[in-house]
């Protein structure tokens, strides 16, 4: 189940050019499950309209005439306690310095004075207002309070000028929500570090040897696992994905890199997605290798093996208490995957057949049976990465139980 399924989610809007920006965000919260209730203020309706949430959300947007309609003296406290969050995107130098002075002379002001839920504030504002003294002295005073702030960006303003004020894209805001109400889940409390994509191993300066991986399940494993109120280091080779909002990120090239990271680490659980290199070149070549210089022999030799140095180093769960691993294999999937269960003491181990094409490396899907050290096994039907990754973490945390 998505941290966002069945929340009650208050998005406050007030008026800035960045208010497109919260129909976009209205609409991935919509999307991801959560039941989506916008309060506009009277600025705000300058710029985007209540229809254009209603739209996206399928419920009706809020204006400040609605709290002097049949409901005004209950609509701004049932919202203040059945919303699990309130987040104001875009949120202007007007409404902060309101809010951090518990002035309510709209229908927004005075839902976040009932509140009983937590406070995500994403300012936007042109040239250096952000940085005066008073909205820099009105931010303190709500992060003293305990409402969260997030952004602002920098970059091209309304203005023509080029700073800090742009509020931050809605994905990153997502990012945030995420981490607010997946803060008391199962993993809270514990450490979990994910490594996730291809490693390289260099040939010359400009080539390497890889492979395949996207590094889309380890991410998802990642924020599922940050989802779950854990503290995460995501341990990552090249990718081209963005890095999920909240986690610690260590990039690495190499195999004998990502080891050196691993190993670096003290935590509850270790989750190996990453495609380590199996092997690499005896000599990396000091210059680049000239077409006509002709074929060049590349003499290979083992790379380190990450899981099998773990297993010789944590043989009283001293390392890592809960050790995960990945067999990704194109024939005799589960025999395999069960050697290397046994042969690197994992505690369970996802099994995932790559030559499948609707799922595996590069694609949004992935069809896996889970292993397990006691000797059970679970085959997943096709699920989507990020469903796959929650059914990883749900039988991690029982693991850790």
């Amino acid at each position: 189940m998505s941290v966002f399924t069945e929340k009650h989610i208050l998005l406050g809007v007030t008026g800035s050019i960045a208010g497109y920006k919260a129909a976009d965000l209205a609409s991935k919260l919509a999307q991801s499950g959560s039941q989506v209730d916008v309060i506009l203020t009277g600025a705000g309706e300058k710029f985007v309209t209540p229809l254009t949430f209603q739209s996206v959300t399928g419920r009706r947007a809020y204006i400040d005439s609605d709290l002097w309609g049949n409901e005004a003296h209950v609509l701004h406290v049932s919202f203040g306690k059945s919303a699990d969050l309130l987040v104001i995107a875009p949120c202007t130098a007007h409404t902060l310095a309101k809010l951090a002075h518990g002035l309510a002379d709209n229908l927004l002001t005075v839902t976040a004075l009932a509140a009983e839920c937590p406070l995500v504030i994403a300012p936007a504002m042109d040239g250096g207002m952000f940085y005066h003294p008073t909205t820099q002295e009105n931010v303190a005073k709500l992060k003293a309070g305990g409402a969260i702030i997030v952004g602002p960006g920098e970059g091209h303003l309304a203005s023509g000028l080029t700073g800090k004020g742009r509020m931050i894209e809605p994905a990153e805001i997502m990012g945030h929500i995420r981490i607010i109400l997946g803060r008391n889940g199962k993993l809270a409390g514990k450490k979990v570090v994910v490594t996730a994509g291809g490693t390289q191993e260099s040939i010359d300066p400009v080539r390497v040897i890889s492979n395949h991986s996207s590094g889309k399940q380890g991410y998802a494993l990642a924020q599922a696992a940050l989802d779950s109120g854990a503290e995460v280091c995501l341990i990552t080779a090249p990718t081209a994905l963005p890095p999920p909002v909240g986690a610690r990120v260590i990039n690495v090239n190499s195999v004998q890199n990502m080891l050196d990271a691993v190993m670096g680490e003290t935590a509850d659980v270790l989750i190996m997605a990453a495609a380590g290199a199996d092997f690499r070149p005896t000599h990396i070549v000091k210059d680049k290798i000239k077409k006509r210089d002709g074929i060049p022999q590349i003499e290979l030799e083992a790379a380190p093996d990450i899981l099998k140095t773990v297993a010789g180093s944590n043989s009283e769960k001293k390392h890592f208490k809960v050790v995960v691993g990945f067999a990704a294999e194109n024939r005799d999937l589960l025999e395999n995957a069960f050697e290397k269960l046994t042969s690197k003491k994992l505690d369970l181990i996802a099994a995932n057949d790559i030559s499948a094409k609707d799922a595996g490396f590069a694609v949004d899907n992935n069809r896996v049976t889970l292993l397990f050290a006691s000797g059970t096994t679970e085959t997943l039907p096709l699920l989507s990465k990020m469903e796959v990754a929650e059914k990883i973490i749900e039988h991690t945390s029982r693991l850790l139980e």
